[in-house]
């Protein structure tokens, strides 16, 4: 399997995206900056972020020094941002999107995410998609975090198809389920937290892979990920780490490793919807962006 960090995948309506790119959730606006600069300057051409992580001031500004220093066009990159779970709905997702933009300093983005399927808005919400879609604020839309039943929601009273589902996505947590309807439907899943947050990299039966190729534990699992065809976001705020991240394209995992991996699936998800207030938890998270301090 020939990949590259700058493979890339064709989405439902002919947009390309690159397959492998930075994530910066949890991260402050500062080091948003500087890694999403670190990152481009070693070849990744994906950034993902989200109002509610509190740091698109900081992506934009990394986005446009990197841009400026590596003698690159907003074209290439391919820039992933979502909508806030306090503001869905139509008419607010759509006016809170300009918002959006001006601090990320961009005038569209390549893929715009429905965060979360916000009970009796998510629907609405994805008119609005639309409709900033139809308008070329977006070159493709998608959602995040939505199960079977809520995906076919979208397919039957949408009018544009999800491009993407981003799914809480590695070892422990393979939404076997969730990747097969998005197979069938043509929608690509792309992974959030696919080392686990951390937790999975100290699977004791992961190590004896990365003793066989010669690789991190952290490249095995980003390695296994893309060839199980997910696109993947890996996070870091450490330029060596950035760098180990995307070393990844000079070995190739076995089918019979991959498969061994695809069995230690046990759907170990860290969040779901009862963890939220808007699922009807009166002690569930309730809506905030983060701002973590810089």
């Amino acid at each position: 399997m020939s990949l590259s960090i700058d493979s890339k995948v064709t989405l439902n309506n002919g947009v390309q995206m690159p397959q492998f790119g930075l994530g910066v959730w949890q991260t402050s606006n500062k080091n948003a900056s500087q890694s999403v600069q670190w990152a481009i300057a070693n070849g990744y051409r994906a950034i993902d972020t989200a109002k509610q992580y509190g740091n698109e001031a900081g992506v934009g500004d990394g986005l446009k020094k990197a841009i400026a220093d590596n003698n690159l066009n907003r074209e290439d990159i391919f820039l992933t941002t979502k909508i806030y779970d306090g503001d869905q709905g139509y008419d607010s997702a759509i006016e809170n999107f300009e918002g959006q933009l001006k601090a990320l300093q961009v005038d569209y983005v390549d893929l715009l995410l429905v965060h979360w399927p916000v009970t009796d808005k998510y629907l609405d919400t994805w008119r609005a998609l639309e409709t900033i879609y139809k308008e070329g604020k977006a070159r493709a839309i998608g959602i995040s975090n939505f199960d079977i039943i809520r995906m076919k929601d979208i397919l039957k009273h949408g009018s544009v198809k999800p491009a993407v589902n981003q799914m809480e996505f590695n070892p422990l947590c393979q939404e076997d389920d969730i990747k097969a309807f998005c197979d069938e439907n043509n929608i690509y899943l792309e992974a959030w937290s696919p080392l686990g947050s951390g937790s999975v990299l100290n699977d004791s039966r992961l190590q004896k892979f990365a003793d066989k190729y010669n690789k991190t534990v952290a490249q095995v699992i980003l390695r296994w990920d893309l060839q199980r065809g997910i696109i993947t976001i890996p996070k870091s705020i450490h330029e060596d780490r950035i760098k180990q991240n995307a070393d990844i394209f000079d070995f190739e995992l076995s089918d019979e490793d991959v498969q061994e991996i695809n069995n230690y699936n046990i759907e170990k998800r860290a969040i779901w919807y009862g963890d939220f207030y808007w699922y009807g938890n009166p002690e569930g998270y309730r809506d905030s962006v983060s701002h973590i301090e810089d």
